[in-house]
């Protein structure tokens, strides 16, 4: 998967927002807890860690949202440490247990937050490759709806979010 593009428009939205709320400070560590958040919550609904209960995951349309809702802040960390010229996808971590997938992602997170160095950066890409593959998500269905939540962000934004 080419990467230009959703970095542009990540760029893009980043722009429309910091000046739409007239931030000038670094917010590049806002944004890592803001990634992390969003793992967060993409685990949540994934269930993958409640041993102790029988209900089952959310529909693939909301862990797709979620899972994109990262993506968002996986690319403007990147946008914010100049490492927008990674060009693809790199390759997928290999793993099926959903725990383990974002135990580690958490872990290379946090460890980028500290390196900004480009190699720190694909190793969180592909952590999420990961998830993506564990989850059943293709490439296409990722950019499809990065596209759709970009717009709805902007819409967010425009309407006093």
């Amino acid at each position: 998967m080419n990467l230009h593009q959703l970095f542009e428009m990540q760029e893009e939205l980043d722009r429309f927002i910091q000046s739409n709320h007239g931030i000038e400070e670094d917010v590049f560590r806002k944004k890592g807890l803001a990634l992390l958040i969003e793992l967060a919550e993409l685990a949540n609904e994934t269930r993958c860690f409640k041993f102790w209960s029988t209900k089952g995951p959310s529909a693939q349309e909301v862990l797709l949202e979620e899972y994109v809702d990262s993506i968002h802040f996986l690319l403007s960390l990147g946008i914010e440490k100049n490492l927008n010229m990674l060009e693809s996808w790199p390759s997928a971590v290999n793993h099926k247990d959903l725990t383990e997938l974002f135990l580690g992602t958490q872990e290379k997170i946090l460890k980028f937050m500290d390196n900004h160095s480009m190699s720190a950066y694909q190793e969180v890409w592909s952590w999420y490759g990961g998830i993506a593959s564990a989850l059943g998500f293709s490439y296409e269905d990722v950019l499809e709806a990065y596209f759709a939540k970009n717009e709805k962000n902007y819409r967010r934004q425009r309407e006093g979010y």
